[in-house]
């Protein structure tokens, strides 16, 4: 390994992508059992990693060399081998500063609190209190000399006006989890996840439900990322750069979802968008009909509409939980919250328009077999497409022209 990334449980990074688009070198993705860590450090055989999870705080005695930054935090998340010596740095501190000046979130003379108490957490003590708030909390499930109870915090503290996440609580492949209940503090101004996978955590999503300003934690990574690539390669690490390694690794990692009418032309259209940005194609109705092994008027039939929607959601969730894709869903996806919320996770939602008349009944669809059918349908669901949409896109044109369209606003 020259250049990497070395963790516990690395599955869900984005690191690989964003730092080979930042310098073009060849980074690796390495997971390393806690006992073997040590000799991976003895070995001494790499120019540049970076650490993560769970072994921020324990590479520090390994090291010959640590930077005052990252002495003070208590955490180093970057370690360079200069002739055989190695010197351990914290980026993250970079990192969640670019991110809380990017969202405009207000620190200075705020109460803060801060969930978890791993290395994180000890990055954004530094970050928070040189930003000048006026009191940092922390809070975690077990009860320490540095860290509230949850009980103690919904008890006492429910005044506080900035909340950062620095566990792995919504993390993915737990994505439908949060790790605080947000309506508990109604001065609250805004919300920091350093969670990037999803790229809209529950927790941002629950926020931004109450009209709190909140981010996730992909805009930190990449200029963690930055920041990184400034000590592996010398060359200066700029908001420019960082601004510019977020905005193509978003465009990357996030899905585009189509939703609308049943022979609205959702697959040929998500068919065509996959070849124009090189993303992977996945037909929910497709992907249902696999595992369940049989087709979806059989299931109609056989089990029922109810039996048919449990499984559709139980699809969604799994495959919205995946980066990069093009996903077209089943007319009725849209018909249940639930797969609107976990469809919106990763990704944005275009409804292809068609107009009704352009609209031909499907034997394929149980609900929409018959011109009655279709139009009963089109009126039940129409506002709740519009209102599922990101984008509402006109799909009366052919297949290429409603692509086109779908991919120019997606380059924006």
């Amino acid at each position: 390994m020259k250049f990497g990334l070395i963790g516990e449980h690395l599955g869900h990074s984005f690191s690989k992508a964003i730092h080979e688009k930042i310098g073009g070198y060849v980074y690796e993705i390495k997971e390393i059992e806690p006992q073997k860590v040590e000799a991976f450090f003895k070995e001494r055989d790499f120019v540049g990693v970076n650490v993560t999870i769970p072994y921020k705080e324990k590479v520090i005695p390994m090291l010959d060399f640590i930077d005052e930054h990252a002495k003070k935090i208590g955490a180093v998340n970057t370690v360079i081998n200069k002739n055989g010596k190695l010197y351990g740095y914290n980026t993250d501190y970079m990192g969640l500063k670019s991110l809380v000046l990017r969202t405009g979130t207000e620190i200075e003379g705020k109460k803060v609190l801060v969930i978890g108490t791993g290395g994180t957490s000890k990055t954004a003590r530094a970050v928070i209190g040189d930003m000048g708030a006026k009191e940092i909390l922390f809070v975690s499930h077990r009860k320490t000399d540095t860290a509230l109870t949850y009980e103690e915090v919904y008890a006492f503290h429910t005044d506080v006006d900035v909340i950062f996440n620095t566990s792995p609580v919504g993390m993915y492949p737990n994505n439908d989890t949060s790790p605080i209940d947000l309506t508990r503090f109604p001065k609250l101004t805004a919300v920091i996840d350093v969670v990037y996978n999803p790229i809209k955590t529950k927790l941002v999503k629950e926020a931004q439900a109450l009209g709190i300003k909140a981010s996730a934690g992909l805009y930190m990574l990449s200029a963690q990322a930055v920041y990184a690539y400034e000590l592996f390669s010398g060359n200066e690490a700029t908001k420019e750069l960082c601004d510019s390694i977020f905005k193509s690794v978003i465009k990357e990692k996030s899905n585009i979802i189509l939703v609308g009418m049943p022979s609205s032309g959702k697959t040929s259209v998500g068919k065509r968008l996959a070849t124009l940005t090189g993303k992977q194609f996945v037909d929910t109705d497709d992907e249902l009909v696999k595992r369940e092994g049989i087709d979806i008027p059989t299931i109609f039939a056989n089990k029922g509409e109810g039996y048919f929607r449990d499984l559709e959601s139980k699809t969604i969730e799994d495959v919205s939980k995946l980066n990069g894709l093009v996903i077209a869903t089943g007319g009725g996806a849209v018909l249940r919250n639930t797969n609107v919320d976990s469809l919106k996770q990763n990704g944005k939602i275009y409804f292809i328009d068609r107009s009704l008349e352009n609209l031909m009944p499907t034997e394929d669809r149980p609900l929409s077999s018959t011109r009655e059918a279709i139009e009963k349908r089109y009126n039940e669901r129409y506002q709740i497409y519009k209102e599922s949409a990101d984008v509402i896109v006109n799909g009366d044109g052919s297949v290429n022209e409603v692509a086109e369209e779908i991919y120019k606003e997606y380059l924006k």
